[in-house]
């Protein structure tokens, strides 16, 4: 199983490298996909060098798509046309497309969310579609898993690994002694 991590300029610190922290922990192949060349920069102003470019065909072998929230970082996902119709592709692919934060504005832009449990940062809800939003830190639902924001960026973490790699979930909590 491959993850791949969208990073756009504004993107949330703690929601796109936690993510990608916690797998590489389980030695699950992540590698994070910047929207413009293969740099971006977080919403907190660190430039953060990506893995890749979103240009890459290999984007669509990949297994996850997830999409970090923050400001302007997650406007700048849900208005990208590439990242809309990856979300799309992997969406009804039965690939799981996950997002956390002001992330899901994208899946509602998508259309993917239409009856869904969904959660999102409070406020953003009117752009999720006619969705179930949940006040609840990670929600799963199918193939999609969302997270509420920056204190769910382990949680949401740790639900993506929980579908890559169960049983590495308790040792990885253990060694970042998270809920002891």
């Amino acid at each position: 199983m491959k993850v791949a991590i969208l990073l756009a300029n504004g993107f949330e610190t703690i929601e796109g490298l936690t993510v990608v922290d916690i797998l590489r922990r389980a030695e699950v192949e992540c590698h994070t996909f910047a929207l413009e060349g293969k740099e971006a920069t977080t919403s907190h102003k660190i430039k953060v060098q990506a893995d890749k470019s979103i240009m890459d065909e290999e984007i669509h072998d990949y297994d996850f798509l997830v999409l970090p929230g923050g400001i302007p970082g997650a406007t700048n996902l849900r208005d990208d046309e590439r990242v809309i119709e990856l979300v799309k592709e992997f969406y009804n692919n039965k690939k799981y497309v996950c997002a956390i934060c002001a992330g899901p504005i994208s899946l509602g832009k998508a259309g993917i969310t239409e009856g869904k449990n969904v959660t999102c940062y409070p406020g953003f809800e009117d752009q999720l579609g006619n969705c179930n939003y949940k006040n609840e830190l990670v929600v799963v639902d199918e193939n999609i898993i969302t997270g509420r924001g920056a204190a769910a960026a382990i949680p949401f973490a740790f639900e993506i690994l929980s579908k890559i790699a169960p049983e590495k979930v308790d040792k990885i909590k253990k060694s970042m002694l998270f809920n002891e």
